[in-house]
């Protein structure tokens, strides 16, 4: 059986004051910390997602995803600060340090939290919603873990729910 590893959520959230959207994730994969940034699997439909949404090309490197976010009043963080984990696996998350959410929305003009999975929704009303009284939306995970979702259904239903806030 794998072993729990201590993990400790390396890299900033993306924001900035004009900031309208939040997207949560539950804490970077293995192959997102090995990039040092967010949705760094390359079977992860995030990006893919968010550019049919936006009308943008696939961004490949961290600046091109930034502007992508920025330019349209994303902000992306986790849920998580720290953590055990084994691997990649939301399954396994225990003993949960929470981000302090509460800082970006101090920061950013939010108008609506969606969580990217179920986990990261159960996460943040278990640890972050007392703070902020802010409701998550979930969306569906856009993890390869999620094959029922094709990448066509879950733009679908993406797009749905961030487009009124574009």
């Amino acid at each position: 059986m794998a072993d729990y590893q201590q993990i400790t959520h390396e890299f900033d959230p993306v924001f900035n004051k004009d900031s309208k959207i939040l997207i949560l994730g539950t804490l970077p994969s293995v192959k997102s910390r090995e990039q040092h940034f967010y949705y760094g699997h390359p079977q992860n439909r995030f990006w893919k997602v968010l550019a049919h949404i936006t009308h943008e090309a696939v961004p490949s490197s961290v600046s091109e995803k930034k502007e992508l976010l920025l330019t349209h009043h994303i902000a992306i963080w986790d849920v998580i600060k720290s953590c055990e984990i084994i691997g990649s696996s939301d399954s396994s998350i225990r003993n949960v340090v929470p981000s302090d959410i509460e800082f970006l929305l101090k920061n950013a003009n939010i108008d609506v939290i969606f969580g990217n999975g179920a986990k990261a929704c159960e996460l943040y009303n278990k640890y972050t919603f007392a703070k902020t009284n802010r409701p998550i939306e979930k969306l569906p995970s856009t993890s390869p873990a999620n094959a029922a979702w094709s990448l066509e259904k879950l733009t679908t239903c993406w797009e749905d729910a961030l487009l009124p806030y574009l």
